[in-house]
């Protein structure tokens, strides 16, 4: 067979030389490749053929090669390394809040609808202030009664006309008159419910008619403007991530990735579940995020450039350690044998795991076939674009 593939070869290069120069059409040039593809086939079939001849005559002819173990290989790929912190967060608004009544009442009228866009200050709730605003009037008729008797007095001790003690009297009424408006004023603003900022109103959790009291939701309020991502990072990686460090954001629901920054990193570990939390920044221009949003954070914890990386599966063990087999040329002829090499691994990520020591990144790792294989073992490598036949994997 060795003495058949430079005729194989030989035959092709004639053919090639003698047509290169007559064929330019592309057309032409394909059907070329078709036809020496199909050369190729016969030959091969030809130099099966004579081989099972020969065997049949000579049952050591070629022995080694038909015992050898169909292969393919891959070189020891030597490029920068990282490893990535995987973790799940969500999208959250530090200016989302339910609103709920500060004093129980009726509520009188609902101006908020859902999905509306408020500015700070807008009424979004009216309870009713009846009581209220009866005695602001009857506090209001009293303090107009007060003032002028407290500015006769006043004009009186002016001409020296009366004791000191009523026009201290006076003053006194008026003034006591004036803080009670001013505390009802402020009592009912609180029956008046505005919002604290500008938003959206997500939901709407009471009718008119209905009674209101403190701590039961009335408005939901959520403004997209000062959102982040949060994730909780076991305490295993404390300390190796800090503000300012970059992130790759996925968000599923979207189908899209974003690259953006840590804001914030937490200092208290949570005893329930042993990690730490991190703030994530959004860019401006993700305005199509929303509160409770699942994302998912890749946060670089490793990198080594000019680092050796093979594929996770290729890496066996024994009771030595973890190996690889890869294919090493016989001295002075044309056959491979499977050699053990051991290795100590490092980081794996994406399927793929850096190797620490053991390889020197010139040999060709055993891939499809390589369970196949054991130490000293003949092998024949095979075009790595070819799949092996299951049985052989």
């Amino acid at each position: 067979m060795n003495k058949l593939k430079p005729l194989i070869f030989s035959v092709l290069l004639v053919s090639m030389y003698s047509c290169g120069g007559e064929v330019d059409d592309t057309a032409q040039k394909k059907q070329q490749i078709q036809e020496y593809k199909q050369e190729i086939k016969d030959l091969q079939s030809k130099v099966k053929a004579l081989e099972q001849e020969v065997a049949q005559a000579d049952p050591n002819y070629a022995a080694a090669d038909r015992n050898a173990t169909l292969v393919t290989t891959i070189p020891v790929k030597q490029e920068t390394f990282r490893h990535f912190v995987e973790v799940r967060g969500e999208v959250t608004s530090r200016q989302n809040v339910t609103i709920s009544a500060q004093v129980p009442a009726m509520v009188n009228r609902v101006p908020a609808t859902k999905g509306q866009v408020v500015r700070k200050g807008e009424v979004l709730v009216v309870q009713d202030a009846e009581t209220i605003r009866t005695n602001i009037a009857e506090v209001q008729t009293s303090l107009e009664l007060a003032e002028t008797r407290f500015k006769r007095q006043s004009n009186l001790w002016d001409q020296n006309i009366g004791s000191e003690f009523q026009f201290l009297e006076a003053k006194n009424a008026k003034e006591s008159l004036e803080r009670k408006l001013s505390t009802l004023n402020a009592q009912l603003n609180d029956y008046i419910i505005r919002a604290p900022f500008s938003g959206t109103i997500d939901e709407v959790f009471v009718k008119e008619g209905e009674m209101a009291q403190p701590g039961v939701p009335m408005v939901r309020l959520v403004s997209m403007n000062d959102m982040y991502i949060e994730a909780d990072i076991s305490e295993t990686y404390l300390g190796q991530f800090k503000k300012g460090d970059s992130v790759e954001v996925v968000l599923p629901s979207l189908n899209e990735e974003i690259n953006t920054t840590i804001s914030a990193v937490g200092q208290v570990i949570n005893q329930n579940n042993r990690t730490f939390t991190i703030e994530v920044k959004i860019p401006s221009s993700e305005n199509k995020l929303k509160p409770n949003m699942l994302a998912e954070l890749r946060l670089k914890d490793f990198e080594k450039s000019d680092a050796f990386v093979v594929p996770t599966n290729l890496i066996q063990s024994d009771n030595q350690g973890d190996f690889v087999y890869v294919a090493v040329q016989e001295s002075g002829t044309d056959k491979f044998v499977a050699d053990k090499k051991h290795i100590q691994r490092g980081k794996t990520y994406n399927n793929e795991t850096m190797v620490k020591t053991g390889l020197s990144g010139d040999e060709r790792i055993i891939d499809q076939g390589f369970r196949n294989v054991a130490e000293g073992v003949n092998v024949r490598i095979t075009d790595n674009n070819q799949s092996l036949n299951a049985s052989a994997l």
